[in-house]
């Protein structure tokens, strides 16, 4: 009888490691090493590339179920084109009309496993109060203990391409490309 409560209290303990192993862990993004990037030709001269400096947001993962979530806000008054007039122009209403939408949003509807590795995210990406379904591809994935936050930390590149015009960003297209390169680098610390 002994054996078997204590086979039944093992067997508990158990499977409620294994089901905290399982659980989502919810990571804030680090603002400080997270950066949305755009590159876009500008009349087949050069490609131009342009980045936001402010993006907050959640990432929740659950590695053992193959399951996550990310949900990114991106201030669009942050833009930073490298030139403080070039910023004010493409804050513009040919553009981003920051003071009307003062943000951009990507609200995942999916995470794609290759095996353990996170391979894309689907989701919703939306400008101007225009919502497109938008496919990150994930180069890079990586989740370790954070040697200075002294926390785990998830860390991740990754792309898509959109095209401008469908985001009533298209102004100059297609002299200025309509196809935007968007380029996510991405850290996140364990609540």
């Amino acid at each position: 009888m002994k054996e078997l409560i204590a086979l039944a209290v093992a067997a508990v303990s158990m499977a409620a490691s294994l089901s905290a192993q399982a659980a989502p862990e919810t990571y804030v993004i680090d603002g400080a090493h997270t950066y949305a990037r755009f590159a876009y030709s500008h009349f087949g001269y050069s490609t131009q590339e342009s980045r936001f400096d402010t993006t907050k947001g959640k990432i929740t993962l659950d590695r053992a179920a193959k399951t996550g979530s990310v949900d990114v806000t991106i201030d669009t008054k942050s833009v930073n084109t490298g030139s403080d007039l070039f910023n004010t122009h493409i804050q513009g209403a040919d553009f981003l009309d920051t003071g009307k939408y003062p943000t951009i949003t990507y609200k995942s509807t999916k995470f794609n496993f290759n095996g353990d590795t996170l391979a894309s995210v689907d989701g919703n990406l939306t400008i101007k109060g225009v919502t497109k379904p938008v496919k990150l591809e994930v180069t890079s994935f990586k989740c370790m203990p954070h040697p200075m936050a002294k926390k785990d930390a998830c860390g991740a590149n990754a792309t898509a391409t959109i095209k401008r015009t469908e985001f009533n960003a298209g102004k100059y297209a297609p002299n200025v490309s309509d196809d935007v390169k968007l380029t996510f680098a991405i850290e996140a610390i364990k609540e």
